[in-house]
């Protein structure tokens, strides 16, 4: 009997229970907001309580985590997961997590109670020092759950409290949460107050300019450069769009409503109602065009057989990029991978090698030239500063007078329209003017060694560079005939063709044996090459 049982036994279900649990425990400690934190509030109570319940029940702690601010509202929390990852790849089983309460676990409700089911399937338990249960039992295991369940609402009717109190706070006209761009909070006789700072000031011509001048984001934001203001372009229209600034506040918490707020306006009603009118004119408002790198030449290849610029696109099941025509029956479309390859080729017919007295002389007139035109620039780019400033000073000064009704509204407008108009024209002129190149010989050399080989330039330069370098290049673009299997341009920058001449007969590469055609009369004794200055 005893031998049939031995040879049966391999067909019995279930497995023999082993208990694998150590007596190895880490600590997790938290509080929810960081002055709790900084105050080391409860945070060493916690601890100490959690390293009394280990001492108490033989538990040796591995590891402390937390002691510091984490929100228990969700489980997205850095030093709450860094405990999790220690206790599933410890070498040394852990089989125990101990927190002060289990609040200070999660407040999560249904999501903490599948993270402790999992991490019981682990072999791993959660024990509270404050609140101590049997979690091996259905009723323990009920009780902490409830715990859990009890954490939740608890948040829950702190949420709805918090922001009962936020309604009423801004329904009475203060602002509550951050502040926005312009302000900053400040904490004044045990009060937190919002007040205006020296960015709000500056941002006040912004509703200006787009209500008077009807400047576009970009140009908005290169003038409060000017100022030292740095925004983001693609944020002025947020910003423009905030009733903040003229006096009211918008926020979810008020239903819809604007409510007047107590904080100092920097902009009058009609001039938010005005500057907005223009925002709204531009209905897209700020757009972003993010450029495809494997097709370069989209929107400068144009079709040979209608005139009309091809798309690009890559077919993504082999990663292929191609260009087509959009006209309706062209059914002009080609491999990416070949067009760029008879575009390089094109690029390399155009390199030259100067000889090195020729390139000295490029070099040094090259120089010359830019001497000539940065000095008078330099000396214009004064001259703006000093009437950029005047302007500023005598809008200011208009401003002044107004505030205090020594002038009409009538004559501020009319000199305010005035000064703003001269002082756009000089600071288009000063942005116009440009910088000055730290190293201008070695920039000359970079310049010409990239101007001979532009073929390798391409191949490495970004997107956006390789664009700006096709238009240089090829001012009127290139055009594909599927046809032919040609490409064709019209027109090539005339200081490249120059000395490409110089180097190779033109004929060349008219004959040659190339997918790429210069519709481009040869060179002759063209008049306009001489130095503007001398060289020497």
């Amino acid at each position: 009997m005893i031998e049939t049982t031995t040879l049966l036994g391999k067909f019995a279900k279930g497995k023999v229970f082993k208990d694998e649990r150590t007596n190895n425990c880490v600590i997790y400690t938290r509080v929810s907001t960081k002055e709790q934190a900084d105050n080391n509030l409860s945070l060493e109570t916690q601890r100490k309580a959690c390293d009394q319940f280990a001492i108490k029940n033989d538990l040796l702690v591995k590891g402390h985590f937390g002691g510091t601010y984490e929100s228990a509202k969700n489980d997205e929390r850095k030093e709450f997961n860094h405990m999790l990852s220690f206790v599933k790849r410890s070498r040394e089983k852990i089989s125990t997590i101990i927190v002060y309460s289990i609040d200070r676990f999660s407040r999560s409700g249904g999501n903490a109670i599948y993270i402790t089911e999992q991490l019981k399937k682990q072999g791993v338990n959660l024990q509270a020092a404050t609140q101590p249960t049997d979690t091996s039992t259905p009723s323990g295991k009920l009780q902490q759950n409830i715990q859990f369940i009890f954490s939740e609402y608890d948040n829950q009717l702190r949420r709805e409290k918090s922001v009962a109190g936020m309604k009423e706070a801004m329904n009475g006209g203060r602002w509550c949460g951050k502040a926005p761009f312009g302000y900053e909070i400040v904490r004044k006789e045990g009060k937190n107050v919002i007040e205006l700072n020296e960015k709000g000031r500056i941002f006040k011509k912004a509703f200006e300019w787009k209500a008077y001048e009807k400047l576009s984001s970009a140009d908005i934001s290169r003038r409060l450069a000017l100022f030292g203001l740095e925004v983001d372009e693609r944020r002025i229209s947020e910003h423009l769009r905030n009733p903040f600034y003229c006096g009211y506040m918008s926020h979810k918490l008020l239903d819809g409503k604007l409510v007047k707020g107590i904080h100092e306006a920097i902009i009058s009603h009609e001039l938010f109602i005005k500057a907005n009118i223009e925002v709204e004119k531009n209905e897209h408002g700020y757009s972003l065009h993010f450029e495809n790198e494997p097709i370069p030449l989209k929107g400068f290849l144009k079709c040979g057989h209608c005139g009309q610029p091809m798309r690009g696109y890559l077919i993504k099941a082999k990663n292929l990029p191609y260009y087509k025509c959009n006209t309706k029956g062209c059914c002009n479309n080609k491999s990416g991978n070949d067009l760029h390859r008879y575009f390089k080729q094109a690029l390399e017919y155009l390199k030259w090698e100067l000889m090195p007295d020729t390139k000295d002389f490029v070099k040094k007139q090259v120089i010359a030239t830019y001497n000539k035109i940065n000095r008078e620039r330099e000396e214009d780019k004064v001259k703006f500063r000093e009437q950029i400033m005047e302007i500023n000073s005598k809008l200011k000064r208009l401003e002044e007078r107004f505030m205090i009704e020594e002038i009409t509204l009538d004559l501020y407008q009319r000199y305010g329209n005035t000064y703003r108009e001269e002082l756009k024209k000089m600071e288009d002129a000063y942005n116009e003017s440009g910088k000055r190149v730290s190293n201008l010989e070695k920039c000359v050399d970079v310049a010409l060694e990239m101007a001979g080989n532009l073929h390798r330039m391409w191949e490495v330069l970004t997107f956006k560079d390789r664009v700006i370098m096709q238009r240089v290049v090829f001012p009127e673009g290139i055009q594909y005939d599927k046809k032919t299997n040609r490409c064709r341009t019209k027109e090539v920058n005339f200081f490249i063709r120059y000395f490409s001449q110089l180097s190779k007969d033109a004929a060349e590469i008219k004959n040659g044996d190339s997918n790429f055609i210069f519709e481009i009369p040869a060179l002759v004794g063209t008049t306009g090459f001489e130095p503007v200055t001398p060289c020497l």
